[in-house]
């Protein structure tokens, strides 16, 4: 069995946040594996279902980002699973948007919902980094997490969300290094065309050279002159 956690923040003026991309992609993968409804349990909320056989529980955490470790240590520990098959799916500063990368254990990176896993869980689970850039300044990182993404960012948020939902099944068999790869693949932008150069026309044939007529006579001359060798008698 599979601990999916998305980290966000709960209630409506959270929702689009740039911190919230982690319930986005919890949203997104239960809709798309037609899992069952949404239910209240362990300080959050958790739906159920089946992916590439093996059974997968989704957990939103409803504590605030800084309190998730309480949720996702309290369904852990009730449904049995072990830190090894926890997957959490969180914002990631140090990444480029639209890339995502996949690591077990390590630090925080001063992510508040990860300290909070870390101090009630361990550091022992997987973690898919989910790239939102950095807004180029420490001191507007508060400000920018908790911003709604901008307009523009659909061009990469949505593929990015639907990769990490069609290819979850990969994430799920323990093939991490092969779902990377192939959301990689699914989200890089087309390769412009290049454009036919027309073939430069072929240069004309140079013209036959002709002989110059001898030294102080006109070509017509020079013809006579022959013609009268052929035709004369010895």
């Amino acid at each position: 069995m599979i601990l999916l956690v998305g980290l966000g923040n709960p209630g409506s003026d959270y929702a689009r946040n740039r911190h919230n991309i982690g319930f986005m992609a919890a949203d997104v993968i239960v809709r798309r594996h037609s899992f069952g409804p949404w239910r209240s349990k362990f300080q959050a909320e958790m739906a159920e279902g089946i992916i590439g056989g093996e059974k997968v529980v989704v957990l939103k955490p409803q504590t605030y980002m800084n309190l998730s470790g309480q949720s996702v240590q309290a369904a852990a520990r009730f449904l049995k699973i072990p830190v090894d098959d926890v997957v959490v799916v969180h914002d990631e500063l140090d990444i480029a948007p639209g890339r995502l990368k996949v690591k077990r254990g390590g630090g925080a990176g001063g992510h508040n919902g990860l300290k909070s896993i870390d101090s009630h869980l361990g550091r022992n689970y997987r973690r898919v980094r989910l790239g939102i850039g950095h807004p180029g300044d420490r001191d507007l990182v508060s400000g920018y997490v908790l911003h709604d993404f901008a307009k523009a960012d659909e061009a990469w948020l949505v593929p990015l969300l639907d990769a990490v939902a069609d290819t979850f099944p990969m994430l799920v068999a323990g093939d991490d290094a092969g779902f990377m790869t192939r959301v990689a693949h699914l989200t890089a932008p087309p390769k412009p065309k290049k454009e036919k150069v027309p073939a430069e026309a072929a240069p004309a044939p140079a013209p036959a050279p002709v002989s110059p007529p001898p030294s102080g006579g006109s070509l017509a001359e020079a013809l006579k002159a022959a013609m009268t060798k052929i035709t004369r008698k010895d």
